[in-house]
């Protein structure tokens, strides 16, 4: 039991490492353009590689330690995610959802969806540190990747605010235009618009501040 709590409590504290203002921010701008995908689907396919990480993070198959020398808090841990985060493994993992989602919704859909989810991997690539591999579980040793912006307190801080700030606006704008044209919906495209920018900025606080882990 004791060993629960603590992978539990490990996992809180990856979560408070994820970009997840970000990635949630760039659902929304993409909604804006794709009107026909469901905003929750997108919402899912941004955070899609996390939620596989779950599992294989509670096996300790995939790990996190805080950077030498740092307390462990925002963007300050390895995250040795090897193979939800590998670069084939995020795009064998976006195509599975993809197409899944085809399914339902069409070839496009799927296509968006898919792509959503890879984009998870490409905007962690900008913040993470070298702490990415190139095949599942670093096969053949291969040097690992990561721009490292996390460096960069106020950079990462800055460039997940702007995503959240540019989605909303792009969500609202695209909205407003549907609903002017329908001739209704306009409140709740609204508050909806507003919810996104709340909660992207709400996560990005609590993130930062360290409540989340």
């Amino acid at each position: 039991m004791a060993r629960r709590w603590s992978a539990l409590a490990a996992l809180q504290f990856k979560v408070g490492q994820a970009m997840i203002a970000g990635h949630f921010g760039f659902a929304a701008l993409v909604k804006s353009r794709e009107r026909q995908v469901p905003l929750w689907a997108l919402m899912l396919a941004t955070v899609w590689l996390d939620i596989i990480f779950v599992p294989l993070f509670l096996a300790r198959i995939e790990t996190l330690t805080p950077v030498t020398g740092l307390d462990g808090g925002y963007g300050q841990n390895i995250i040795y995610a090897d193979y939800t985060h590998s670069l084939l493994g995020a795009l064998l993992l976006s195509a599975v959802f993809g197409a899944a989602c085809a399914i339902p919704w069409g070839k496009r859909c799927g296509w968006v969806l898919g792509f959503v989810s890879f984009s998870h991997w490409l905007l962690d690539l900008v913040v993470h540190r070298q702490d990415m591999p190139l095949l599942p579980g670093n096969l053949g040793h291969l040097p690992r990747l990561g721009f490292g912006l996390w460096q960069l307190r106020i950079g990462s801080i800055a460039a997940e605010l702007a995503l959240v700030t540019c989605g909303a606006w792009f969500y609202l704008r695209a909205a407003r235009s549907v609903t002017t044209s329908a001739h209704f919906g306009q409140k709740r495209a609204m508050i909806t618009g507003l919810l996104i920018l709340i909660c992207g900025v709400a996560i990005l606080a609590l993130d930062v501040t360290g409540i989340l882990g």
